[in-house]
């Protein structure tokens, strides 16, 4: 199977069109602002000296090649000649200060040019990798080859450098990255020296014994064992993430069905066992990273933006390989929930951490040392972070979240994603028709296929299927329902069903022992002080939930209101007597849209 590019599709209208204005008009420019005023842009020039403001970080080349990405997808369907104008500023600087052989690092040619590839831990190839990310995307939107050629020189001396001499004092990435990149610049040269080098990365990996993070251990950077004797989610879950999607791709490329068996039980162990309800990943914020089965806290949850972005790229790259529908339902559980609560509602401001509760009364507690540091996640988003990898990665991720619609191959189509769209290949025409995930009515015409695959959400409890008009029939096969088309144009109405349901997490999550979460659909809620007047920590859920839903404007998507109770409050800390209760109604809103009205209390699972 083959994934259909954002690029052959066009959102036309619903939820996802309006998110992508959002950051077209608004985040890809504050963005620009943040990162200028804080010298990203400026470090370009490489001529920074020790006692200057904005000394150049070690990862400041991916900030901005992420959001040159970003600017790409965006301008691939609608030029820009200012956005252009910056990208191509970039490139001449990079063409002007770069060194002879091809290398460019803003930080190491400013600071320390005599100690390229001496530590693992610095993000040099991490952030060539977003470089070549960044180039092959521009390349693609403009034809512009100046970025593309610069990365091409730069990827030839890594090569060199790593495989033919040796020279570097490691082997591997201490941060997976540049594997995903160099997959898509073999994809767009046709260069095969180029998927070599990312075998090579991966293969190596776990082999050889290369220095850690602080003694942190193998399992930090995924080097505990060879990739294709990995079967569980170890370490920091972002690099973790991004080394998994490689395999797949790689895996895809050479057939190499060892790795993907690897890629699907690790997949496996982190949907099962490691995964928040919202798709966050990566509980600790100590390493932020994967831990042990079960351990999902929701006070202090880490579940960084870029992590949960990374898994959606995993659960995508895998769709490519088996049309399970674990994989896609894994997207979409990313798409509307932890992937869009690390935005703000208009765009400007961003999560780094995404906790799953909010208590706000313990944010000033005090301890009996000094020094203690609450591991308390912030309760707003900012626009900027010193280290910032989030915001530019969720605005290339929503510009191209098209990428999750479609798979395909000879005769078939595989819709994975419902969105609004019209979608134009070398063979097929499809269009769809939907406000999902508001309604659950989907229209999809489709030319040239014989066979169409819709997925049917885990969350589904219903649905119906028409072709042409008539009750359709269908074979379910791993979550997807198989069509046998009757002509050259086909219109296929798919109802879903979406009411408010109320979701058990394990009994092994001990966080959430005693109780429950509610989900329209494939959003998660959440319940805000700023809508009720009691407490929602210790709101319970009746036996019998009885939800009224509204839409609102505000949030793009339905409000609920459910009833339960609340206590009644007594004075005692301890008492023989037990809790009265009262009945009550609460507020719950989209996940997503958090922290948008001030600080405030927040939680996901209420008492059941």
């Amino acid at each position: 199977m083959d994934t259909v590019s954002f690029r052959n599709t066009d959102i036309t209208g619903g939820f996802w069109k309006k998110k992508q204005e959002i950051i077209g008009n608004v985040s890809i420019y504050n963005i620009l602002k943040r990162f200028t005023e804080t010298g990203r842009f400026g470090a370009m020039d490489c001529k920074w000296k020790i006692g200057e403001p904005n000394e150049p970080h070690i990862f400041w080349d991916s900030d901005i090649a992420k959001w040159i990405e970003s600017v790409s997808y965006i301008i691939e369907k609608e030029p820009h000649s200012e956005l252009e104008k910056i990208i191509d500023d970039v490139a001449d600087k990079m063409e002007k200060n770069r060194l002879e052989n091809g290398y460019f690092n803003c930080c190491y040619i400013a600071k320390n040019p005599d100690k390229r590839w001496t530590d693992r831990t610095d993000h040099e190839l991490y952030c060539a990798g977003h470089l070549i990310e960044a180039a092959a995307a521009y390349y693609r939107a403009t034809g512009k080859r100046k970025l593309l050629d610069i990365m091409e020189k730069y990827t030839d001396y890594i090569y060199k450098v790593f495989v033919e001499d040796k020279s570097a004092e490691f082997v591997t990435p201490g941060h997976e990255e540049i594997e995903l990149a160099l997959v898509k610049l073999y994809d767009l040269t046709g260069k095969e020296k180029y998927l070599d080098l990312c075998r090579f990365f991966i293969d190596s990996r776990g082999v050889t014994d290369e220095r850690e993070y602080n003694g942190v251990g193998h399992k930090y950077s995924q080097s505990h064992l060879p990739v294709r004797e990995q079967t569980t989610a170890e370490g920091h879950s972002v690099r973790a993430a991004y080394l998994y999607s490689a395999m797949a791709d790689l895996a895809k490329r050479i057939n190499d069905k060892k790795l993907f068996s690897a890629c699907e039980t690790i997949f496996d162990d982190i949907i099962n066992k490691k995964m928040y309800i919202t798709g966050g990943i990566g509980s600790a914020a100590r390493g932020e990273a994967f831990t042990v089965p079960y351990d999902l806290p929701n006070l202090t949850a880490y579940s960084e933006s870029c992590a949960a972005l990374a898994l959606a790229w995993f659960a995508g790259r895998m769709t490519m390989l088996d049309c399970d529908s674990k994989y896609a339902d894994t997207v979409e559980r990313v798409l509307y929930n932890n992937g869009l609560s690390s935005v703000s509602l208009d765009g400007k401001s961003f999560f780094y951490v995404n906790p799953l509760e909010i208590r706000t009364e313990l944010l000033e507690r005090n301890t009996s040392q000094e020094n203690t540091i609450e591991n308390l996640p912030i309760t707003q988003r900012r626009e900027v972070f010193d280290c910032s990898c989030c915001p530019p990665n969720i605005t290339r991720f929503i510009a191209s979240v098209a990428d999750f619609i479609y798979t395909v191959d000879e005769n078939t189509v595989y819709v994975h994603q419902y969105i609004n769209s019209e979608t134009k290949t070398e063979r097929f025409i499809i269009k769809q028709n939907t406000d999902y995930p508001n309604d659950g009515k989907i229209a999809v015409t489709v030319e040239n296929a014989e066979i169409i695959a819709l997925r049917i959400p885990y969350w589904c409890e219903n649905f119906d299927i028409k072709l042409n008009g008539e009750k359709a029939d269908y074979e379910i096969k791993k979550g997807y329902a198989y069509i046998e088309l009757k002509s050259d144009k086909n219109e296929i109405l798919l109802n879903i069903e979406i009411t408010p349901r109320i979701v058990y997490p394990s009994r092994k999550v001990r966080d959430c022992i005693g109780r429950a979460a509610v989900q329209r659909g494939p959003v998660v809620y959440c319940a805000e002080g700023v809508d009720n007047d009691f407490s929602v920590i210790s709101f319970k859920l009746s036996s019998e939930p009885c939800f009224k839903t509204e839409f609102s404007e505000q949030f793009g998507t339905y409000v609920i209101t459910v009833n339960g109770t609340v206590p009644i409050a007594g004075e005692k800390l301890y008492s023989f007597e037990p809790e009265k209760r009262m009945e009550a109604k609460i507020k719950l809103i989209p996940y997503f849209a958090f922290a948008n009205r001030g600080e405030t209390d927040m939680e996901v699972y209420l008492l059941c």
